[in-house]
């Protein structure tokens, strides 16, 4: 008989000394691609509650323009 794990476990929910916040700049900049999308929380194994708030506060500091919305451009 196998087993059962449990799977991905969120990062936030894991270890809740790391806040959400759209000042927390460095954290959050790692829950968005190159393009300036946000990564879905099936690929970065963060929960629905936790994504639901990373993504506000991804989009309160665009709007603040503390975060890029088409991502990081590259000097030629």
């Amino acid at each position: 008989m196998s087993v059962i794990g449990r799977g991905n476990v969120c990062k936030f929910c894991e270890d809740k000394s790391i806040l959400i916040d759209y000042k927390n700049v460095k954290i959050i900049k790692k829950f968005v691609n190159e393009q300036g999308k946000i990564i879905p929380g099936r690929v970065t194994g963060v929960c629905a509650k936790c994504q639901r708030k990373l993504t506000k506060a991804i989009k309160r500091a665009r709007n603040i323009a503390l975060m890029s919305y088409t991502g990081d451009s590259f000097s030629a």
